[in-house]
């Protein structure tokens, strides 16, 4: 008992010692002290009393004046998981020459604490943090939404990092525009379906506003050509997705204003049953079985009153009929080219009448749909050709 406070009793008189030197030494020499103090704390076998005293001393070097002490005093200690946390805490709060150390490679700040330093730090902290070698899940989540892009680009290409769809498609939509990011989130394969329309959506934007095609194109053409470009690239979408992934992306086109009859019409004619069902299936609120039973063998006024449900107006709802019916023939053909034979036939039967306002905006879609397809269609014959010819 005796031993224990005369070791008490020592331990202060060092560290009061300490303290006394450490007001007028200078930075280099306080620098140099706290990165020992620091190592000693680690790596000697110390007793109670002088690990207190050590932690005691540490915590005094928190409040320096000089970054140069605090600086010294996380490069000894940030690495080890038998630092003591609450100075870790505190360096981790510093400037950033000095957070850098512990936010990137504690291990003992937890994911509680990044999410509070990446909401409270400032944007090198939310650097720092996004590269560090192991990333959570709530960590990222938070990264993707309140993160800038330098941090965002640094979590998409570290390969510790485990990123949540939803935070990938928070990320589409906050930064979606930036063609880095872009990029790094299309190369993903992870990346969910209604994310990949959101990047489809901002290439559209960033086609309209470039000013060569503003010189060049009438506005309203422009924005057609957008549009149009746009739905493709979703129907392409929709044809490799897996199928659990359907009604989220049909739901999100739903909410986003996409599921248009023009676009209604570009997934019918291009086949793609499934996605197609989803959406009357979305859009009606029928049960899935009879949807699909109705779409595959229904009757002619069956089928159009399930359009008209889904609402459609009459008149549109009489040329999805028959695309309905074509696409089920066509399906039945392997010779055929569903989009091509489709949207032939039912130009033949429709363009023998005058037609206007949605309906004949309806088969101008269906016509530059089949002039694509006839010209992506000459594209490969002539590739054929040419390898043939070499």
């Amino acid at each position: 008992m005796r031993e224990n406070r005369i070791r008490a009793w020592g331990t202060r008189v060092i560290v009061e010692a300490f303290l006394r030197w450490a007001e007028t030494a200078k930075a280099g020499d306080k620098a140099r002290a706290a990165n020992a103090l620091g190592r000693a704390y680690l790596q000697s076998e110390m007793a109670a009393e002088e690990r207190a005293a050590a932690e005691m001393a540490m915590t005094f070097l928190l409040d320096d004046p000089s970054p140069k002490v605090r600086l010294a005093l996380a490069e000894a200690i940030s690495w080890s998981p038998d630092a003591p946390r609450t100075i870790i805490l505190s360096l981790a709060a510093d400037q950033s020459e000095i957070a850098c150390h512990a936010v990137t490679c504690s291990p003992l700040l937890s994911d509680a604490d990044l999410v509070d330093l990446a909401a409270g730090g400032s944007s090198v902290t939310r650097m720092l943090i996004a590269a560090r070698a192991v990333i959570s899940r709530a960590v990222a989540a938070a990264l993707a939404e309140i993160g800038e892009e330098e941090s965002v680009l640094c979590l998409l290409e570290n390969d510790g990092a485990t990123i949540a769809p939803c935070s990938l498609k928070r990320i589409a939509e906050r930064l979606g525009h930036q063609c880095e990011i872009r990029n790094l989130l299309l190369d993903r394969s992870d990346l969910p379906a209604d994310a990949r329309q959101l990047l489809t959506q901002h290439v559209s934007v960033a086609l309209v506003n470039l000013p060569l095609a503003q010189a060049t194109i009438d506005r309203y053409r422009l924005h057609r050509i957008s549009r149009e470009a746009n739905e493709a690239a979703i129907v392409s979408i929709a044809g490799e997705i897996a199928p659990r992934e359907l009604s989220d992306l049909v739901e999100h086109l739903r909410v986003s204003g996409h599921l248009t009859p023009s676009f209604l019409m570009h997934a019918l004619c291009s086949g793609k049953a499934e996605f197609f069902a989803a959406a009357i299936v979305n859009l009606t609120g029928c049960e899935e079985r009879r949807v699909r039973s109705i779409l595959a063998t229904g009757r002619m006024h069956a089928v159009r009153a399930l359009y008209e449900s889904s609402g459609l107006c009459r008149d549109i709802s009489i040329v999805f009929v028959e695309a309905t019916l074509l696409w089920r023939e066509a399906s039945k053909d392997l010779s055929a080219t569903m989009l091509g034979d489709v949207c032939g036939r039912l130009l033949a039967k429709f363009r023998r009448y005058e037609t206007h306002g949605a309906v004949g905006e309806l088969l101008d879609l269906v016509e530059r749909l089949q002039i694509s397809e006839q010209r992506q269609h000459a594209r490969a014959y002539a590739h054929v050709a040419s390898l043939a010819a070499a």
